[in-house]
């Protein structure tokens, strides 16, 4: 199963990091100042490809995002493509 944890990082980034088995698998870099969150760079261990996990960054990242009323700059383009493909869900969150 898959666990996912926001952590800090040096800089001022964060990242939401996923582990499976407390190995980590993957994790989305993001930058958050004032009340935006820029979503940099989404990385998954590419032995743990196709399971769906960056997936789970994205919504872990969204739920954060809306929790704390946070407007969203989908630099990563992971990140960017999975917003331009479904605008209707990330609408609220969208700075494009």
């Amino acid at each position: 199963m898959i666990s996912i944890k926001l952590e800090s990082l040096a800089h001022g980034q964060s990242a939401f990091k996923a582990y499976e088995d407390g190995e980590p698998v993957g994790s989305m870099v993001v930058l958050i100042s004032g009340d935006t969150l820029k979503a940099i760079h989404t990385e998954v261990d590419p032995a743990h490809e196709g399971k769906g996990i960056a997936r789970q960054l994205l919504d872990a990242m969204v739920a954060h995002a809306r929790e704390n009323k946070l407007r969203v700059v989908p630099i990563c383009p992971y990140v960017l493509a999975q917003f331009r493909r479904h605008p209707e869900r990330y609408a609220d969150l969208w700075i494009g």
